[in-house]
């Protein structure tokens, strides 16, 4: 895709003041500004995504890329519109937000927390973002959250799985709307007892870093009440690409299932081991050797080849929802058609949640009349919504998170084609994978207050 004009636009110009740790630029010195950090002059408002284009999440990145560039076309009336026409709110007709064109500018994550926030730090400072969105990592999630608290503007989470981003580290400018690894394990937990019973023994191997450690805590809290018994957990790298010699060890540790904690080139690499080694066709206590990956995409699906086929897992969204489940996932056909018209082939999970995480951010700004971050906070706590492809929704006050119906699929053991390689076993209602703000899983975190800024 061609993003040559949305490329940084070299607004910086010299003579920067500080406000809120950060240098903002002279066209945001005191008189004139008005009130709040990047307030938008009268003709356009610059939004920063920032994605892993590097490193072990890159394909995310690229997806999520792509459905920043269609919101904002949808945002400033062109196309057709997507999730627009199936929106619950109505306030979003195309002009862009408060009459502005929206403009973006991207960064580079490299899937690391550091580089994560320079980036952030870069377009705040030099391009006059107001929100800040994307990242496919729960790691850069908190940084960059934490730095736009700082910064006083708003943080659009992009594919954050972390209980952590919306628990200890939740910030008041920060919202999410990805699901969390709690969810993702009280939806899989009942379906992993009808696959598989509850005479289970787990070896897990777990990314080294918040989401992995989180994940591999609530899908091991999930399994063992049902019965499962956690033999072995073990840390692997962020930056690991060969995972021979963490697999090579399963087989002989009492194990007769496999959780594999890892997300992106990450799981690919695992599973693909894992393969390699033989535990498919293995047999332990009496059972056959089975699989598990928590959390996997489209995207990671079409890595992993055959490999993937029969693997239970959970995601935040499926492209084929609406067809599959019914009109109460309205939102999901439009989006993939607008999406697949510009760019051949159906979206991944990163690419919905940042389209929508992107329309939600314009419709809070609208409902408030403001670019104001803590006119938008207003907007979206306790916000209900609906005909965005999960079904009705909401962001919940207490803590800027996202509820709404859960996916738990499975890999197809004969896909159509490259694009059909996950096939939808269940979808687990809200209900069941709601719990309190102040949950052991999530509390010690304080939103604080909001942040304007300048």
């Amino acid at each position: 895709m061609s993003t040559s004009r949305f490329t940084r636009r070299g607004v910086l110009r010299t003579g920067a003041i500080a406000s809120a740790g950060l240098a903002l630029p002279t066209y945001l010195r005191a008189e004139a500004h008005t009130g709040f950090t990047n307030a938008p002059g009268d003709s356009e408002v610059v939004l920063g995504f920032n994605v892993p284009q590097t490193g072990p999440y890159a394909d995310e990145g690229a997806d999520e890329l792509r459905a920043f560039e269609l919101a904002v076309e949808h945002l400033n009336g062109e196309g057709d519109g997507g999730m627009l026409n199936t929106f619950s709110e109505k306030n979003l007709d195309g002009t862009g937000i408060l009459g502005r064109r929206v403009n973006f500018v991207t960064g580079d994550t490299q899937t690391k927390s550091d580089a994560a926030r320079a980036s952030a730090r870069s377009m705040i400072e030099k391009d006059g973002a107001i929100m800040i969105s994307g990242g496919s990592s729960s790691g850069v999630a908190v940084a960059v959250q934490g730095l736009c608290q700082e910064a006083g503007v708003i943080f659009m989470a992009g594919l954050t799985h972390s209980n952590d981003t919306t628990g200890k580290d939740r910030k008041a400018n920060g919202f999410r709307h990805f699901f969390n690894a709690y969810m993702s394990a009280a939806a899989l937990a009942p379906v992993l007892q009808n696959l598989y019973g509850t005479d289970r023994n787990a070896y897990h191997l777990t990314a080294d870093y918040n989401w992995g450690w989180t994940q591999q805590e609530s899908i091991a809290a999930a399994t063992e009440a049902m019965g499962w018994e956690t033999v072995n957990n073990v840390l692997t790298p962020l930056a690991e690409t060969d995972f021979s010699a963490y697999i090579a060890p399963v087989l002989s540790s009492g194990a007769d299932v496999l959780v594999l904690n890892h997300y992106g080139g990450n799981m690919v690499n695992s599973l693909t081991n894992a393969v390699q080694f033989g535990l498919r066709e293995a047999q332990a206590n009496g059972k056959k050797f089975e699989i598990v990956v928590p959390l996997y995409s489209e995207l990671m699906a079409r890595g992993a080849g055959q490999n993937i086929k029969g693997i239970p897992g959970s995601q935040n969204w499926d492209w084929k929802l609406e067809n599959e489940m019914g009109e109460r996932y309205v939102g999901t056909n439009a989006f993939v058609q607008s999406f697949g018209e510009k760019y051949g082939f159906p979206p991944s999970q990163a690419a919905h949640t940042c389209y929508v995480q992107t329309l939600l951010y314009a419709d809070a700004v609208t409902r408030a009349g403001s670019f104001n971050p803590c006119a938008v906070v207003e907007a979206l706590e306790g916000f209900e919504f609906d005909g965005m492809g999960n079904g009705p929704t909401l962001y919940r006050a207490g803590d800027h998170q996202c509820f709404k119906d859960v996916v738990v699929v499975r890999g197809k053991e004969n896909p159509e084609n490259e694009f059909d390689l996950v096939e939808i076993v269940e979808v687990t209602p809200t209900e069941q994978v709601t719990y309190e703000p102040d949950h052991p899983m999530f509390d010690g975190g304080d939103l604080g207050e909001c942040n304007p800024g300048a």
